[in-house]
């Protein structure tokens, strides 16, 4: 291998490494902003959010990213997928029961239709 094929392979590499380490920039954005979700929906602490994003994402084999996407998207499109909304729901109860907490947003400001888990949207 020449000297010039050998800068060009190493410069794809580090082309394809910076690319990557973009995407993990953005996937932990995502799963930061995930984790202030649980936490404001369960009242729990940030590293218990974190946990419980892992459990729905073994629970479910989804990507830690995909199950943070969607809950970052909960909210505004009103749904979970129906494979991570029992996940959900079962990872926050179990979390509460361990680690105590009380929800910051009063029940009766739930929606019924997010299985006691979302706040209703305000506008």
């Amino acid at each position: 291998m020449t000297q010039r094929e050998e800068l060009v392979e190493k410069i794809e590499e580090l082309q394809e490494e910076i690319a990557q380490l973009r995407q993990a920039l953005v996937s932990h954005a995502v799963v930061d902003q995930a984790i202030g979700v649980v936490v404001a929906v369960s009242g729990l602490r940030p590293e218990q959010g974190w946990e419980v994003l892992k459990t729905v994402s073994q629970r479910t084999n989804t990507k830690l990213r995909d199950v943070a996407l969607h809950i970052v998207h909960w909210p505004d499109v009103g749904s979970l997928p129906a494979e991570i909304r029992p996940a959900l729901r079962i990872a926050l109860t179990e979390a509460r029961a361990v680690h105590g907490s009380r929800p910051l947003v009063r029940q009766e400001h739930w929606c019924e239709g997010y299985g006691g888990v979302l706040p209703r949207k305000t506008e």
